[in-house]
Formats: C-alpha cells, structure tokens, sequence
C-alpha cells in the first residue's frame, strides 16, 4: 500500500515537474497541492527528477560566438570557402550541443574554449597545452613563447581548420606535427625563427603565411601535392633568387604570392602560372625584362613598388594584358613605361616618387578613339620632376574624373 501510495505520489510529481515552470516547482504551496508531506527520501527523489528536468533544457549559447565569427570571417577575406570546402562556420550543421559548451568546458588551463574555438593566445606559454578538444575548429596561440612543435601536439584534432602560431619563438616543427589534421586550412606562422618552411604540411592547406621568419629557401619538395594552396605570405624573409629551387611550385594553383622585404634583384620566373596577385615590394629588382612576366599571363594586381627599377624593358606588359593594378612608385623610373595604352582592363597606376621627366599624351589612353578600355580610377605621378603645366589635358581623356590624378610635384 505504501509502495502504491509513494508511486502515484511520484508519478504525480513527475507530471507537474515536466510541465510546470522553474518558479512553479520551488513554489512553497507545491506540496499543499499535492496534500504530501515530504519525507526525507522523497525530497531525495525531487530533486533528482529536478535535475533530470533541467538536463533536458535547451542549450545555452554564449554571446561571444557572433564577436568571434566576425573576427574570423574579416581575417579569413578572399577565400570563400564553402562548406564543401570544410569552412569555419557551417551553415548546413548547426552546432547543438546535449551540454552548453561555457557550462561544461573541456579546455586547456587558463585558455577560453567555445564554439569549437579554443583561444590560448597571450599567456606566456612555452609549449602546446594539451586537453584541447577532438571536435576543435580553430586554435588561437599567438603572442606566446612557443619553441618548438613536437609530434603529438595536435594528434587526434581531425577537425582542426585554423591554426594560429603567430608572434612565438619557433624554431622547429616536427615532421609529423600535422599528420591527423587532414582538414587543416589556414596555418599561420608569422613572426618566428623559422629557417625553412616546414616539410609534410597538409595537402588540404589553402593558406599558408610564414611572414617575418628567416626563410632563405624554398625547396622542390616543399609544395608537393598541395594543390589547394592558393594564399602564400612569406615577406620580410632573407630569400633571394637563388632560394627558390627550380620546381618548388610545379602543380600547386597559388592564386597570391606575397614575397616582399626579401632579397630578390629580379622577378622570379618560375612562381605558378596560375597567379592572379604577385606583391615584390621593397626588394632590390633593378629591371624587368621582356620574358619576366610571359609565365603569368593571368597576374591581375602587381606590386613592384620600393625597389630600384630604373628600366621596364619596351614590350614586358604586353604580357599580363589582364591587369588591372600596378605599383611603381618609389623606383628609379625616367620615362612612363611603354604599353599601358593598351592594357584594357588597366585602371590603378601608381607612378609616384621616381625620376619621370616627361609624360606623353598617349602615354595612358589610346591613340585610337575606337579602341574599348577601362578607364581610370588612380593615376599617381607625384613627387617626380615633371613640368606639370606643360602636361596635355588631353593625357588623361581615359579617366574617370580629375580626382583620378595625382599630377602635383612636391619634390623638395
């Protein structure tokens, strides 16, 4: 009888816990409605239906997420990944955790965990911390004093996208440090002591920036089979000409390469054919020859700016007929160069800061009327000695309007 008695009593509970609200079941006349006096082991039983009730709840999520998912989105610009290419943020997979991540949190000491992102950056660490989640996305561990990455650093993070390692002590990377993270995307190694790029890295890795290492060669086996490599940042490294092995690049699509501040007297002639941007600012280039730029046929944005180019050779960019953007400014340049009337699809000029006496009136449009051209957006002559009152209006008839030209000499 007592066994039936404390069954409808429980089972009457249960009922009023699953549909009652959290006030409605600390209530005080809860029980005066249930005409029970409560013995020690029922209350025992209440709040384990209680907890079991709560446990069901919908999960939390923490505000932060939509910060952080802009964050990346800007730092991640011009990828456009989908998800069928692994991208950080899944529209089709929501994330819905049984347990609130922030509530539960599996995560390194000292670091925050949430969303799949685990963020170590700034805290003095000296090597990797272990506990990082299996199902993490993104690791953040910039700003440390990380030398070294050894074998099992990152075993078992088979859903790992991004890696930050930037602004750390590295000097080494251990072959197999990135053997598991077959979904790795972006690793980013700037501003370390390394002296090579690391061998074995995921072929699935579509961005790679090495910025600010001591980098004086890349090798033939370097790339291989990485044919989703389309972002390549390695500027402010010691590489010069001779670094940069013949084959390094053979079968890798690389869409941007940025080697500036390096050591480079001349236009590497064996970078991908497929190169849409080709940035060789600040180097010591002093020409560039007709053959330089028959490789990249496709190059929409070139920088050349800060070297010591005092001659482009009568016919080189005849050889990018594609390009919409061209940096100049701050070489030894005496005339404008020749061909740029008839680069169609040409609409950014930066010619500042050289050593440009004269400009021609054909020397940006076209002689001819009937020839179809973009016209101009920037056209930047300043800070050279040219007599701009003797400049034709006529000059700049393919531009968008005056402001499009940067004419004044200030040359002191």
């Amino acid at each position: 009888m007592v066994e039936n008695s404390t069954f409808r009593r429980t089972y009457s509970l249960l009922t009023r816990v699953n549909g009652a609200s959290p006030q409605e079941i600390v209530a005080p006349d809860y029980f005066e409605v249930l005409d029970w006096s409560p013995t020690q082991d029922d209350m025992k039983e209440y709040v384990l239906l209680v907890f079991l009730t709560l446990c069901s709840a919908k999960p939390l999520f923490h505000p932060s997420y939509l910060t952080l998912k802009n964050m990346m989105l800007k730092d991640m610009e011009d990828e456009g990944d989908s998800d069928a290419n692994n991208s950080l943020f899944p529209t089709r997979e929501p994330i819905n955790p049984f347990f609130p991540f922030d509530l539960f949190p599996i995560c390194p000491f000292g670091c925050q965990c949430y969303s799949r992102v685990v963020h170590c950056s700034d805290l003095g660490l000296s090597s990797v911390p272990s506990n990082i989640p299996f199902d993490t996305r993104m690791v953040d561990l910039q700003n440390n004093k990380i030398m070294e990455i050894k074998e099992n650093d990152f075993k078992g993070l088979i859903s790992l996208y991004a890696l930050i390692l930037n602004n750390n002590k590295l000097t080494k990377i251990h072959p197999k440090a990135f053997q598991t993270t077959k979904k790795l995307r972006r690793l980013y190694l700037s501003h370390n002591q390394l002296s090579e790029i690391p061998l074995n890295l995921p072929k699935s890795l579509a961005e790679l920036r090495i910025h600010d290492n001591k980098v004086k060669k890349i090798q033939k086996e370097t790339f291989k089979g990485m044919n989703s490599l389309h972002v390549l940042e390695m500027s402010a490294n010691p590489l010069d000409n001779n670094g940069i092995e013949p084959g390094a690049f053979e079968g890798v699509t690389v869409f941007h390469i940025r080697i500036a501040e390096a050591k480079l007297t001349s236009i590497p002639k064996e970078l991908p054919s497929t190169l849409l941007e080709l940035h060789l600012d600040y180097n010591k280039i002093s020409t560039v020859e007709l053959e330089d730029f028959k490789r990249y046929k496709d190059l929409q944005r070139l920088g050349l700016g800060n070297n010591r180019i005092t001659d482009i050779e009568n016919g080189s960019l005849a050889n990018i007929p594609r390009v919409r953007e061209i940096h100049l400014e701050n070489n030894k340049l005496k005339k404008i160069p020749s061909g740029l009337q008839e680069l169609k699809y040409l609409q950014i000029i930066f010619l500042h800061s050289n050593s440009i006496t004269k400009v021609g009136v054909n020397d940006f449009c076209p002689a001819v009327p009937k020839m179809k051209k973009s016209l101009y957006s920037a056209i930047s002559l300043f800070n050279n000695p040219v007599k701009y009152w003797e400049v034709q209006p006529a000059t700049f008839r393919c531009v968008l309007s005056r402001m499009s030209v940067q004419l004044g000499n200030f040359r002191k």
